[in-house]
């Protein structure tokens, strides 16, 4: 286990340095500001949909390495997705935060951000991994109803 762990460190230090995806994105036509007052983590989410497809997605902001990392596992993941499924991945991740799912063949959708999985072991750094993937799911609510 203690291997694991290693890995799943590995690969939040890795997305937290490189943040592929942390860029001002033009065109885009979705964007919500996600911020967690409690620590400071701010991020901007933008994405371009097309024929309800994520065309492509960014974010901008600051924060501590677990959000910046989780938002940049997150657009990595949803490029390419329809909204819906965008949606059912977000879903599947803040289950896995709550231990509602656990099993680790129905998290392999999550790619890397299965690494974010003991997350809850410690309870202050649960809102940094989830800020991304909450202010994805209210984007697209704030969308769908105009």
């Amino acid at each position: 286990m203690e291997d694991m762990n290693q890995l799943y460190s590995d690969i939040i230090l890795e997305h937290n340095q490189n943040q592929l995806n942390k860029h001002e994105l033009n065109p885009y036509n979705l964007e919500e500001r996600g911020h967690n007052p409690s620590c400071g983590d701010d991020i901007t989410l933008r994405a371009e949909i097309e024929d309800d497809i994520v065309k492509d997605a960014a974010y901008t902001g600051h924060g501590c390495a677990i959000s910046q990392a989780s938002a940049d596992m997150m657009i990595d993941i949803i490029k390419g997705k329809t909204v819906d499924e965008a949606l059912r991945l977000v879903d599947l991740f803040l289950d896995m935060i709550k231990r509602e799912i656990t099993d680790d063949e129905k998290l392999e959708d999550l790619e890397d951000a299965i690494a974010l999985k003991n997350i809850s072991n410690m309870p202050a750094r649960v809102k940094c991994a989830v800020l991304a993937w909450h202010t994805l799911k209210e984007a697209i609510a704030n969308r769908n109803e105009r």
